[in-house]
């Protein structure tokens, strides 16, 4: 198709995705017009009723204090007429003075042997009725009895007198009543006097906003109106079951006022009830509902404590009509345009058709090759400008060579280098570590390997996300640069993740280590994210050629080795490669056989370690701790098969097995102490991987073992803390609402921030053995457990000493009211019938 035909059909096209791109523009604001306004009146009628339901409340409780005090004063009269034991009054000598004081009834409440029984009314429902299921109103009487004040929070007290809220009778639900209490101790009964019904709730029938709903449903457009009680709304209806009578308290009715029936829809509306008076903010949708297209809304609202939602529901087909004639009206408009449109492009088409065919025939010729020609169109439109385009061609292709030069060069710096840090990258190092050994050589220079890794940059990365792990790398490298001199004597290399690697030349085994010291050092300084701060470390391992070996492989593969001591050895280390760390490294796999084997066999035990309150005298609790003896290895300390356990992911199913082992020891021993014992667990970082997982974990084996939540207790290390994760943060606070208490083991010795202390759902703190066996017996070297237990004591959290192993350490903390303590002094680790031998001998000196 010729240009000529193209263009009257896209400027068709154009004006036809104008029109309708307006059309739908006019249409979206006309929409939005009409249900602003609709908003609006929503809000004026809701805020109105709201007004009422806030009036007829404030209403309703001076009337009800106003029939309280006419009841008491009908309380006085009554007492003059009556004996003042109620075996002497008749029910129909209650009938008459009830009509004479002004009340409809009277009942006499004397006291049973373990009740409150009405002994006497004008009403037969009254007599013998029991008063012991209905809560604060039973308490009120049992105060009234004992002439004191009644101080149950509801309705009106006064001198010997009470009277009760307005509400259901429990005697005949078919009623509404108002009561009131007197007893002065001159008779053996309460004198009650009560209104019914219309009596009661006349003032409602007057005020409430019953009347003004049923103005509003008249209007055009609002088709129902409702005031929601979100507390039982859309809920199981609470009835109360007393004296052989069922009936719904008033507060309990799902709805107050006005009507839910034409446009109810329990399954839509309630949710989202809910949600507005949780948000406290206002929700509405759409639905066809009884053959109407309406659109409901539910506003949230308070009055004197009491919360409800003001529920309307509005005629949406009302806003459709409109909407439907506007958008016919503007439909024709656009077809009158588009025919006027059409013709126009015709006649343009052709002015411009012409001078496209010369630069046609131009553009040919560039594109055999002949850049040299130019275009020359006298003309200062768009036509003008692709000409001058054209002539441009040739130059733009003559640049493009040049460019292609250096997207080459470009191309292969990235090649070489690392595009997150800029730093080389592990295919330069390969490429060009031969050429180094090379130069080492032939110079006779040496040549230091550094092979660092960063500490906990997991935990980090998975709280904080990929991105934010991606800065902290870019911050490492600039750190590691800014820890060497700027000379050409090194190259830094990052070999992936959060690994780097670091080539020195002529350096020597002493200046090599202060190297790296100096690189942990610098990377040991806080990272800020978003004015959070992490603290991290990174682990260094060492090898020099030709000192270890004239192998360049194997001189990775060392300092790789000692780079993993340095880790187990607890992070922000350099560690020097040597033979017996190569010996080290290949007894590890044997250990982890035997390690797996032991789990499999079960040979695995667990010990229980007593926590003392020293200033009782008592065990208030013990630590679960793993204890392996193997055939062949012996004892085998848990410093060194714990850290095994978790590099292989072996920790889950040993940490399954002392949960589920000291739950159901710990759940046993309990059952013959008056006094229940807790039982800690040490709980990883591997543990807290999944969080929810783990608290259902948790509930199940406390569940299985019958051990009750607040005799557990998780141990944590500060390094899980570290990460602050919002999942960490939730299954700890989880866990803490069902009882389980959470404390901090060895702290003191982490990095984090103590901002966790009080941002965190955490109950007791662990002083680190450390310090309390640095403790001098004049009391040297105390400054820190002095600041930890003061620390505790500010935040309102237990502290606990661990490691006390002489009788000075005890003095010293006894006299800083520390009082929990475990340690040596005390009891090593037990077996459970050793353990069980020691609660014997503890339960004996009591």
């Amino acid at each position: 198709m010729s240009i000529k035909k193209k263009l009257p059909l896209l400027f068709c096209l154009l004006v036809f995705i104008i029109l309708v791109t307006n059309n739908a523009f006019h249409y979206i604001r006309s929409k939005n017009q009409l249900i602003s306004n609709n908003n609006r009146e929503i809000s004026m009628i809701t805020n109105e009723i709201s007004y009422h339901v806030k009036n007829t409340t404030k209403g309703s409780l001076y009337v009800e204090d106003i029939l309280g005090r006419d009841l008491r004063i009908a309380s006085l009269a009554i007492k003059d007429q009556l004996p003042s034991r109620w075996e002497d009054v008749s029910n129909e000598q209650l009938k008459k003075i009830a009509k004479d004081v002004g009340v409809s009834h009277i009942t006499l409440m004397a006291k049973t042997k373990d009740d409150i029984i009405g002994v006497k009314s004008s009403d037969p429902q009254e007599i013998n009725m029991s008063t012991k299921g209905w809560g604060y109103w039973y308490d009120a009487y049992q105060q009234l009895f004992a002439l004191k004040p009644v101080t149950v929070g509801k309705g009106l007290t006064l001198p010997n007198y009470w009277s009760g809220p307005i509400e259901v009778a429990s005697s005949n639900p078919d009623h509404i009543d108002k009561w009131g209490y007197y007893y002065d101790g001159t008779t053996n009964y309460i004198i009650n006097p009560y209104f019914r019904d219309s009596e009661a709730i006349e003032y409602e029938d007057l005020f409430g906003p019953t009347k003004f709903i049923k103005d509003y449903t008249k209007q055009k457009g609002i088709l129902e109106l409702t005031v929601f009680n979100p507390k039982n709304f859309g809920k199981k209806k609470e009835f109360v079951f007393l004296n052989g009578n069922s009936y719904m308290r008033i507060s309990a009715r799902p709805w107050w006022y006005g009507d839910y029936k034409k446009y109810k829809n329990y399954k839509k509306d309630t949710p989202l009830v809910q949600k507005a008076m949780k948000t406290g903010k206002t929700q509405s949708y759409k639905a066809q509902l009884n053959g109407k297209s309406v659109m409901k809304t539910f506003v949230p609202a308070s009055a004197n404590g009491t919360a409800f939602v003001i529920g309307l529901v509005y005629d949406y087909g009302l806003i459709e009509n409109e909407l439907a004639h506007e958008l016919k009206v503007h439909i024709l408009l656009s077809i009158i345009i588009m025919i006027i449109v059409l013709i126009i492009s015709f006649i343009f088409s052709n002015s411009i058709t012409r001078p496209i065919g010369y630069i046609v025939d131009r553009v040919n010729e560039i594109a055999k090759g002949n850049f040299g020609k130019n275009l020359h169109l006298k003309r200062k439109d768009e036509l003008g400008m692709l000409a001058e385009n054209v002539n441009a061609l040739s130059m733009d292709l003559h640049n493009y060579v040049t460019d292609l030069q250096q997207s080459r060069e470009f191309i292969e710096y990235q090649a070489n280098h690392d595009a997150l840090t800029g730093l080389l990258n592990r295919r330069y190092f390969q490429e060009k570590l031969p050429s180094i050994v090379n130069r080492a050589n032939q110079n006779g220079e040496t040549l230091s390997v550094i092979f660092m890794d960063m500490d906990r940059f997991k935990e980090v990365n998975d709280s904080f996300g990929h991105s934010k792990g991606d800065e902290i790398l870019k911050m490492t490298a600039s750190r590691i640069k800014d820890s060497l001199p700027n000379n050409e004597n090194h190259f830094i290399i990052r070999q992936g993740g959060d690994e780097f690697i670091i080539l020195l030349f002529n350096y020597n085994l002493q200046d090599t280590k202060s190297a790296a010291e100096s690189i942990i050092t610098n990377l040991k300084a806080p990272y800020f994210l978003d004015e959070t701060e992490i603290y991290m470390g990174a682990s260094c391992g060492v090898s020099i050629y030709p000192e270890h070996t004239d192998n360049i492989e194997s001189l990775i593969i060392y300092a790789d080795t000692a780079m993993y001591t340095a880790k187990k050895m607890g992070g922000n280390k350099v560690v020097v490669f040597s033979e017996q760390l190569r010996k080290a490294n290949i007894k590890r796999p044997h250990l982890e056989a035997r390690l797996r084997k032991a789990i499999e066999n079960e040979l695995l035990e667990v010990y229980y370690q007593p926590k003392m309150n020293v200033k009782e005298g008592t065990i208030f609790g013990v630590e679960a701790l793993l204890r392996w003896t193997d055939d062949e290895l012996g004892v085998v300390s848990p410093e060194i098969f714990i850290p095994i356990a978790e590099e292989t992911e072996l920790i889950q199913p040993i940490w399954e097995f002392v949960m589920k082992t000291a739950c159901s020891q710990v759940s046993v021993w309990n059952r013959n102490r008056p006094i229940p014992l807790s039982v800690g667990v040490n709980f990883s970082a591997r543990q807290f991987q999944e969080p929810r997982k783990l608290v259902t974990i948790i509930e199940e084996i406390l569940a299985n073992s019958e051990l009750r939540p607040d005799c557990f207790e998780i141990e944590i290390t500060e390094s899980i803390l570290l990460n602050n994760s919002r999942e960490i943060v939730q299954s700890l606070r989880t866990l803490k609402s069902l009882g389980i208490s959470i404390s901090i083991d060895d702290f003191g010795t982490g990095y984090s921030s103590l901002s966790y202390l009080k941002d965190l759902p955490i109950d007791c703190l662990k002083i680190d053995k450390s310090f309390i066996q640095n403790i001098e017996e004049d009391f040297e070297n105390s400054e820190i457990p002095e600041a930890i237990i003061n620390l505790g004591r500010s935040l309102k959290l237990q502290v606990i000493a661990e490691g006390v192993e002489k009788e000075y350490q005890k003095e010293f903390l006894l006299s800083r009211d520390c009082c929990l303590m475990q340690g040596y002094l005390f009891s090593r680790p037990l077996n459970k019938s050793d353990f069980e031998e020691y609660l014997r001998k503890q339960k004996e000196t009591e």
